[in-house]
């Protein structure tokens, strides 16, 4: 084999890898495309995201449970502040705070207007204050009465 021979296989040889990597490259260039769409497509869905859980912080949300509709209260740790809970647990955490130490289910009662001489009254009540303090709003202590979370 002459050494134009040899010039000439290494040629071809090498126009078949560049004909190989050029359609390489070109697919690599596809695949890169597609991912900056996807990319684009999840950025704009976790914006939709944070926007919607910002909405539902501010403003608390109906939810349905055994056919009722209730307003649901989110832990502590998922909103930046009381205004995502509902008015009247607000109002309660507003009265627990105000107090400025452990106070009873009657006389959070008594401030909201209930009627705390019928025990079966403060029953609801006692259940949403021990519902805030589950998540993470007011502590609980082991007396029964409740206190603001520092």
């Amino acid at each position: 084999m002459s050494s134009l021979e040899k010039i000439e296989a290494r040629r071809a040889e090498l126009d078949g890898l560049a004909e190989a990597l050029a359609k390489q490259l070109t697919e690599v260039d596809a695949e890169r495309e597609e991912l900056a769409v996807a990319e684009r497509v999840l950025r704009r869905l976790y914006e939709q995201e944070a926007e919607t859980a910002r909405e539902n912080a501010v403003t608390p949300q109906p939810v349905q449970v055994a056919g009722r509709s209730v307003l649901k209260v989110p832990h502590r740790s998922e909103v930046p502040d009381a205004s995502a809970l509902p008015g009247d647990y607000r109002r309660m955490l507003q009265i627990v705070s105000a107090a400025g130490g452990p106070v009873m289910v009657k006389d959070v009662g008594a401030e909201l207007g209930i009627d705390v001489s019928v025990p079966g009254r403060l029953e609801p009540l006692r259940g949403k204050l021990s519902k805030l303090a589950v998540r993470g709003w007011l502590h609980k202590l082991p007396n029964g009465t409740f206190t603001a979370r520092a």
